[in-house]
């Protein structure tokens, strides 16, 4: 965050200060939730349907907050507006542009129906080797989430790495129009929010806003094996920069395999140019993500020797992404609960698979919960889940009436899969039949919270 005096806040952002502002300087993070301010913390007080930000003002101060921005003014020095998350937002493009000045930052933005958190936490690393680097935490990558990232920036923060999502038409363009991206990154098309967008022409109209929102020297990178990602090229004003495994991809995946505890080794290929990659990171998938990172680095102009060289480095993503645990006897579990779509699903049981196939794991046993948002197609692909996960692991265990589908499509096809009700059911299920030498995946949407049985596990 670069210093600013709360009358300035109060100018940007079009409020009045009530309070003693004088000497009042904003330096530290801005934050909506009390616990997280520091010293010189900016507390951002929304009034919620059960909760009133407002009120937890003694806690932000306690925490070494200065001010606030809310509606009403407040133990602290408070910029009171009408909107605090328009506030918050006028804000965070005041700031950027102040960085952005004379061309001392890159922003770099990432989407795509599944897969963004991942790349976006491989590009951070990346691009790290290259100068200071901000990155979305998490996947907090909505209206509120950029600006509270946006607003990490300070005078030599190089690039800014900005994770986006869409759940509407519209919706990248509003994010972009706040921050405008130097390099956009699109990673797929698939069926995640299908039942809010209706089909995935429509996201990919969604997604495509990220493309169009580049300026003439801004660059596309674009996932050349998924045809409604390559057709966003037409869209960009500017530079195209591909990655994939086909022959004509800009940044191309070879080679690639995975060793036992299903992590992938291949070489990384672009000109005449060729690094090779051995990622501590979990999944075939994660080759592509590496590769999208790389041709962000590309595109920046780092070289491909020290962007492979960063991604070898990377031991780990955020939290409830495809983490592997060894816990007692041997059993290894794969916690990918915090999120979940058909794509996504697949991915993860194919890296179930790939551990099973090491003679040390004595079975595989994939626990997974519904997945959300998928409109009028969602039996139907719980269905088919369940069919592909019976011919690839041993034991599946099917948690909540939302996803008992994938109950029905695994034993319709001859798979071994118990349905039970709920999370409680499905630990104790877990704590009586899990082996030694066993491997264990757990997944679901964020809904689900899956997240709870694999804790109970560790």
């Amino acid at each position: 965050m670069i210093a600013l005096s709360l009358e300035s806040v109060a100018d940007i952002v079009g409020g009045r200060v009530e309070g003693d502002a004088e000497g009042v300087v904003v330096t530290g993070p801005v934050v909506i939730d009390g616990r997280e301010a520091g010293p010189g913390s900016l507390f951002v007080a929304f009034v919620g349907e059960h909760a009133d930000g407002h009120e937890h003002t003694p806690q932000a101060a306690a925490n070494g907050a200065v001010a606030v921005l809310g509606t009403r003014a407040t133990e602290l020095p408070t910029v009171v507006v009408d909107d605090p998350q328009a506030a918050l937002q006028r804000l965070a493009s005041y700031v950027v542009a102040q960085v952005r000045h004379d061309d001392r930052l890159t922003v770099l933005a990432v989407t795509g129906s599944q897969g963004k958190t991942s790349t976006k936490d491989l590009m951070a690393a990346v691009l790290a080797e290259a100068g200071p680097t901000v990155a979305t935490f998490g996947s907090f990558n909505n209206e509120l989430g950029m600006p509270l990232t946006a607003l990490r920036v300070g005078p030599d923060t190089r690039f800014l790495v900005l994770e986006m999502g869409a759940r509407k038409r519209g919706h990248l363009t509003e994010l972009t129009e706040l921050v405008a991206p130097d390099v956009s990154v699109v990673l797929n098309v698939g069926t995640a929010h299908l039942g809010e967008f209706g089909s995935r022409e429509a996201i990919a109209e969604a997604k495509g806003e990220l493309v169009a929102a580049l300026g003439a020297e801004g660059v596309a990178v674009l996932n050349a094996d998924d045809e409604r990602v390559a057709a966003m090229a037409a869209l960009a004003p500017g530079r195209v920069l591909t990655f994939g495994t086909g022959a004509d991809a800009d940044v191309r995946v070879e080679e690639l395999v995975l060793d036992r505890l299903g992590r992938p080794r291949f070489s990384l290929v672009t000109g005449g140019a060729r690094a090779d990659v051995v990622l501590q990171l979990v999944g075939a998938h994660q080759a592509a993500n590496a590769a999208a990172a790389t041709a962000a680095a590309l595109a920046v102009g780092m070289t491909l020797e020290v962007a492979a060289g960063a991604l070898n480095r990377v031991a780990s993503l955020s939290k409830w992404r495809m983490e592997l645990h060894e816990l007692a006897g041997g059993v290894m579990l794969l916690n990918d609960s915090y999120n979940a779509n058909p794509e996504s699903m697949r991915a993860a049981i194919d890296a179930l698979a790939s551990i099973g196939a090491d003679p040390a794991v004595a079975r595989t046993v994939a626990v997974l919960g519904e997945m959300l948002e998928l409109g009028d197609g969602s039996e139907e692909s719980h269905r088919e889940l369940g069919d592909y996960a019976a011919g690839r692991v041993d034991q599946l265990l099917v948690v909540g009436a939302g996803a008992k589908g994938i109950h029905d499509g695994a034993t319709g096809s001859g798979g071994a899969s118990v349905f039970v009700d709920d999370r409680a059911a499905a630990v104790a299920w877990l704590r009586e039949q899990v082996a030694e030498r066993d491997a264990v995946l757990v997944k679901a949407s964020r809904g689900a919270r899956l997240d709870e049985v694999a804790a109970a596990l560790q």
